[in-house]
């Protein structure tokens, strides 16, 4: 009974197409999150068979796409956990020191940043501003780049994060603030910069 709707259940789903439907959503996803070619791949693929093997227990309650994409998600944060490196200790009166250029005594930004008119959903759905997005995102040390995308494309909590990559809050707060100014400022000149420029010839 229990192989017949197995066999069943292969037959509806069809697993011979997922590699065709999902194969390039499923890499992106992870290579966004990850910024490592090979390491993207070994995720995506341990999410085709984590879901073969788990097919019979798939309640439909979303789409297929959706399901998968929650297993690599899972996955994903596997391969947090297992190559975060010793805990990064808190260094915010260095941080501070780099901040002087950007804020005065008060917090307050001394020279404003760029009004960004566009809309950030729009951006996001751009295949150009995404590629450019990833180029500063590798830019940036690859444990605050796991902590931005955390908190910003998965939206974990931050203590989430913290349990994930076993770090301080004040850590994350830190890691995160950095990588908004360092993303901010490359987008500023790889993207918005250019976009005017191209815009005014």
């Amino acid at each position: 009974m229990n192989s017949k709707s197995s066999d069943n259940d292969i037959r509806k789903h069809s697993p011979e197409t997922w590699v065709e439907k999902y194969g390039d959503y499923l890499y992106h996803y992870a290579r966004s999150r990850v910024n490592d070619d090979s390491a993207a791949e070994d995720l995506v693929q341990e999410t085709f068979l984590a879901a073969l093997s788990s097919l019979k227990n798939f309640e439909q309650r979303a789409s297929e796409k959706t399901w998968m994409t929650g297993i690599l998600k899972h996955k994903v944060l596997d391969y947090y956990r297992k190559n975060t490196k010793e805990q990064v200790t808190d260094d915010i009166e260095a941080f501070s020191k780099n901040s002087e250029e950007l804020f005065d005594k008060k917090g307050r930004w001394k020279v404003h940043p760029v009004r960004w008119r566009q809309n950030a959903q729009q951006l996001f759905e751009q295949k150009e501003f995404m590629a450019v997005f990833r180029i500063c995102l590798s830019r940036l040390s690859s444990q605050i780049a796991r902590v931005f995308t955390l908190r910003e494309l998965d939206g974990e909590t931050t203590e989430e994060i913290c349990k994930i990559l076993k770090i301080s809050k004040t850590n994350c707060m830190v890691m995160l603030h950095r990588a908004r100014i360092s993303l901010r400022r490359c987008l500023e000149i790889k993207w918005f910069d250019n976009k005017a420029k191209k815009e005014g010839q």
